[in-house]
């Protein structure tokens, strides 16, 4: 499963961020590999729809969970549409977070 955390810098240890569109970064766990990549958000500083173009660029990478704190309502409808799974944290390091929904501790998003 490939699961994204938004994170504040697009470095390997970047801490969570709990915004979703103007994360600067996202750390991608493809859980079945282990294998993890950092990339910046290409949204993070547009002037507005930040959260839309942020949860795109997320579909384009395969992502089918994203662990954030707040998803603003027009990115929750494009990444609930397309399928990806949406998770509540609020604080946590990459590892922990992926640990902690894949053991069924975090609170699924279900609205906006």
């Amino acid at each position: 499963m490939k699961i994204a955390v938004s994170v504040t810098t697009p470095k390997p240890d970047a801490a969570f961020e709990s915004r979703f569109g103007r994360a600067a970064a996202f750390a991608i766990v493809d859980t079945n590999i282990g294998e993890q990549q950092v990339v910046a958000n290409p949204a993070a500083q547009l002037g507005g729809g930040a959260g839309i173009r942020a949860a795109e660029f997320l579909i384009r990478h395969d992502v089918e969970a994203v662990i954030s704190g707040a998803f603003g309502p027009k990115a929750y409808n494009v990444l609930h549409t397309s399928g990806v799974r949406l998770y509540q944290a609020r604080s946590g390091t990459v590892d922990d977070l992926i640990t902690r929904l894949l053991n069924g501790d975090l609170d699924a998003v279900e609205d906006a």
